[in-house]
Parts: C-alpha cells; sequence; structure tokens
C-alpha cells in the first residue's frame, strides 16, 4: 500500500508528459511563427515545388530518350515516377520536422541552451528532434502523393497484369515510416558529434552526401554483366544495404509498389524492419552517449 502511495505521490511531483500533446504544441508553435512571416513561408514552399518541377522535368527528358533507366534494372517511367515520389515523400518528411532541429543543435551546444534542454522533464532526445517543424516542407509532401496516384493510375491502365492490392496499401505507409526512422537515425547521430567537435557542418554534410544513394533504384548499383567495374557497384550496393541502409529507406516501400511480384521484395522488406530497429537504437545509444560527454557552459 505504501509503494503505491510512494508511486502515486512520485507521479503527482514528477508527472509523466503527455508526448503526443507535447508535439501538437510544438507544431502549432511553429505554424504560428511561420504565419507570421508569411512572404517567407511562401517562398519557401514555392522554392521547394520549383526544385521537385526541375528533377521531374529532368526525368521526363531522360525518358524521352529511353523506355527504361538503365538496360537491365526494368525501371519504365511510371514505374520510376513511383520510386520518384516515394524519394519525395521520404525526404519531405525528414525535412519539415527533424532537419531544422538537427542543424540548431550545434548551436544549443555552443550557446548553452541545451542545459535548459537537458532540465526538462522529458525525453531529451524527443525535445531536440521535434522542437521545430517546417511546415513549407509539406508542400513537396502534397506534390509527392499526386505524382505517386497519377504514376499508379498509369500503370494500371497500360501495364496488363497490375493491381494494387489492400495489403501494399497497408505495408507502404509502413516502410515510408521505416525509411523515414533509418534516415533520422543517421542525421541524430551526426548532429549528436557536435558535443566533441562544436561545430560539425562538414560532417552534416556527409548526411546529404550519403542520403543521395537512396535516391536512385538500387538495380543502378550492380553495373552490367561482366564489366570488370561491377564490383564498385556491388560494393556500394551491398554497404548501403547492410552496413548503413539508406537504399532501403526508399526502395523497399517503392518497390511495394512498383514491384511487387519481384521475388527479392520479401527478404529486403525484411531486412528492412532489422535494419530500422538496429539503426534507431544505435543512434539513440549514440547520442546519449554524446551527452554523458556534455559539460555545462556554466562547468
Amino acid at each position: 500500500m505504501n509503494e503505491v502511495q510512494t508511486d502515486t505521490t512520485r507521479e503527482q511531483i514528477h508527472p509523466r508528459p503527455d508526448y503526443g500533446r507535447v508535439f501538437l504544441t510544438f507544431a502549432r508553435n511553429s505554424l504560428v511563427r511561420d504565419m507570421t512571416f508569411r512572404s517567407n513561408f511562401i517562398i519557401e514552399t514555392i522554392s521547394s515545388l520549383s526544385w521537385m518541377f526541375m528533377n521531374l522535368g529532368f526525368y521526363l527528358l531522360i525518358f524521352s530518350y529511353t523506355n527504361v533507366i538503365g538496360v537491365a534494372t526494368g525501371w519504365t517511367q511510371y514505374q520510376f515516377f513511383v520510386f520518384f515520389a516515394t524519394v519525395a515523400i521520404v525526404n519531405s518528411l525528414v525535412q519539415t520536422f527533424f532537419m531544422p532541429n538537427a542543424q540548431e543543435f550545434s548551436e544549443m551546444i555552443r550557446t548553452g541552451n541545451l542545459d535548459f534542454a537537458l532540465l526538462k522533464p522529458i525525453d531529451t532526445q524527443f525535445l531536440i528532434s521535434l522542437q521545430k517543424v517546417n511546415w513549407s516542407g509539406l508542400g513537396n509532401t502534397g506534390f509527392a502523393l499526386l505524382l505517386l496516384v497519377f504514376s499508379l493510375g498509369k500503370l494500371y491502365s497500360e501495364q496488363a497484369g497490375f493491381r494494387i492490392y489492400p495489403i501494399q496499401m497497408i505495408l507502404y505507409p509502413f516502410y515510408i515510416v521505416c525509411g523515414i526512422t533509418i534516415l533520422y537515425s543517421l542525421m541524430i547521430a551526426l548532429s549528436a558529434t557536435s558535443v566533441w567537435l562544436g561545430r560539425n557542418q562538414s560532417l552534416y554534410n556527409f548526411w546529404f552526401y550519403i542520403t543521395n544513394f537512396s535516391r536512385y533504384p538500387m538495380e543502378i548499383y550492380g553495373g552490367p554483366s561482366g564489366d570488370a567495374r561491377r564490383w564498385i557497384g556491388q560494393s556500394l550496393k551491398s554497404f548501403f544495404s547492410y552496413c548503413i541502409p539508406v537504399l532501403l529507406a526508399v526502395n523497399v516501400p517503392a518497390r511495394l509498389l512498383a514491384k511487387p511480384l519481384d521475388p527479392n521484395n520479401l527478404s529486403l522488406a525484411l531486412y528492412a524492419v532489422f535494419g530500422t530497429v538496429v539503426s534507431f537504437s544505435v543512434s539513440r545509444m549514440f547520442f546519449y552517449r554524446a551527452l554523458r560527454s556534455y559539460r555545462s557552459t556554466g562547468s
């Protein structure tokens, strides 16, 4: 009885935070801030969409000369646009919810604002990762969803035997979340190095260099059969699929819709779940290991 009373008293003194409500507060505050400077918000949204349109135009130009991306890859125009839309969805959501916070982490260390984050009765990684939302990034998400629906409609009408089943519609958002988690894990781990390096802009840029590999179907890294340089592509494919699984972040959900009958999908899907759990666990341990090395500005 005394133990129950003690636990109740402890919860009254240190109530468990409602993470959903806290995140909604962060999101609302960010929206109010963005609407305060509406012209800047509109310009950022238009700039992001312009980049998307330019990329789409570039791929349309490529497909005006060929029917597939690579001789042996099998990615036709609308299959590739499903892939391109998936890339845009994953990256736009990462940029909306996590990137602005990761960019400011080193500044929090430099100015000492990290001290206040550590004192709050809430998970520090949650607080640092989600305290700001870049709402203008959702413009790309909306555009990508429209492109995805359009491309699937084209595949349904033009490709014999192409079907979309309910299980695919369930697994697609699940693996989108897995892909976002993989990219976020890499981002937060690189940001955590700011504790030791102070400013790590060069390492943060490294995130962009690595994630560029996830923007293309993994088949292009196989290389043509018999080519002496094939081992280079195979090495990159293996490393970025199984060591740092950024290739799986986009390839798995895109293949579930664009290439549902590919025999490699099952093994890739299973490893993507494993890679997501390991990536997040390792990045979280690394993040808190970095925090243990942090020295307050007052110390």
